[in-house]
């Protein structure tokens, strides 16, 4: 298999490589993180480098680009370490409005989402779900064919920042994905800044109106999750690229008994390891984007599989670089924390190493022989 990128994606990641360079230094993420994680003039900029658009068909003024194109972008932002809501709003939002793109609340967001004037969120979490996406208690209720929702949705991505939700709900048919525009009448947020860095929202809905989008809303959000873990995926190997050239750096630079540390034979052991753990990642990432368009029992076990890996690397990656870094690597004002503290909310982003090894386990009967 050709696992070369054609001049087009490389040309793709050399521009958003040079948009980082020039208008994403680490000084602008520090000062976005200690202003809250208002992350909205980002998305705006990347609108404009025509990224938003990158995963809406071009009837509604997008580029079109496949699953490959996104994971090379997620890679730049990640290496950048790149502070916005771009896998969320500009990844996993047209791929669930998409099914809807020939009925108006396709037609009403897409180009919107293409242009960069809305933002639009998966708001899906619910407390005691661990993680489980058929743990939905939000109620949605049809009177006259229109619909209301009725519940409690966490930790929804730069929440307070968005236009409108993607919300998963439950009527008496099953489960449905719904959108909800963030003016809808019965809706409340409650923002606050992460751990990371970014924003998060609590999203309470009291008999709020949504509009179907999806009538098969659990294939719909399995779908999306997993486009969600692709990104995920990706922006890790970038992260975990940035985190160890500076740990390098730092080793060639850093001095002890009169020679740099990097000579230590103890200290290069680790860092052979940390390089192995990378390239694990990658490989697992290049897997999980090339199996999205598989069955969804293939490609359900696969993400899950990439996602247990992406764990055990970013949690190891991670904790090695901030040790052989010593004491300056967990200061605000020195990158590799930033990096440290982001790998940490991925690893736990759409389920973590422990809910995926599950998952792996379960679906283990469900495709044997596909992998054989």
């Amino acid at each position: 298999m050709d696992f070369d990128f054609t001049d087009e994606q490389n040309a793709l990641r050399e521009a958003v490589a040079r948009w980082v360079e020039k208008a994403y230094a680490f000084e602008r993420r520090q000062a976005i993180a200690k202003a809250g994680g208002h992350t909205r003039a980002v998305w705006v900029e990347l609108a404009e480098l025509g990224l938003t658009g990158l995963a809406v068909d071009e009837r509604h003024g997008g580029l079109g680009y496949g699953a490959v194109e996104a994971m090379v972008v997620m890679e730049e932002l990640g290496r950048g370490l790149v502070n916005a809501p771009y896998a969320q709003g500009a990844l996993l939002a047209p791929a669930l409005l998409a099914p809807a793109a020939a009925a108006a609340v396709g037609a009403a967001w897409l180009p919107k989402i293409a242009d960069g004037s809305a933002l639009v969120v998966l708001a899906h979490q619910e407390r005691g779900a661990r993680h489980r996406l058929d743990a939905v208690a939000t109620r949605a209720t049809e009177t006259g064919g229109t619909w209301t929702l009725t519940g409690t949705k966490g930790i929804v991505p730069a929440g307070d920042e968005a236009d409108a939700f993607l919300v998963p709900a439950r009527s008496g048919r099953g489960v449905h994905l719904f959108v909800v525009a963030r003016d809808a009448a019965g809706l409340t947020l409650r923002g606050y800044p992460t751990q990371d860095g970014a924003r998060a929202a609590e999203l309470t809905l009291a008999a709020a109106a949504a509009t179907l989008v999806d009538p098969d809303g659990a294939a719909a959000l399995e779908r999306g999750v997993d486009i969600g873990i692709a990104a995920a995926c990706a922006e890790g190997v970038g992260l975990m690229e940035r985190l160890t050239a500076l740990t390098v750096e730092y080793m060639n630079t850093r001095r002890q008994f009169g020679v740099p540390i990097a000579s230590f034979q103890a200290l290069r052991h680790r860092i052979a390891d940390v390089k192995m753990q990378l390239e694990l990642a990658r490989s697992m990432s290049y897997y999980a984007t090339l199996r999205l368009g598989d069955a969804p029992a293939v490609r359900r076990r696969a993400l899950a599989q990439a996602k247990v890996q992406l764990g055990q690397s970013m949690r190891f990656v991670g904790q090695q670089c901030i040790q052989l870094h010593g004491g300056i690597g967990i200061t605000d004002e020195y990158l590799a924390s930033h990096c440290f503290k982001r790998l940490t909310a991925l690893e736990l982003t759409f389920g973590d190493t422990l809910h995926h090894l599950g998952e792996v386990s379960a679906r283990m009967g469900e495709t044997a022989g596909v992998f054989a």
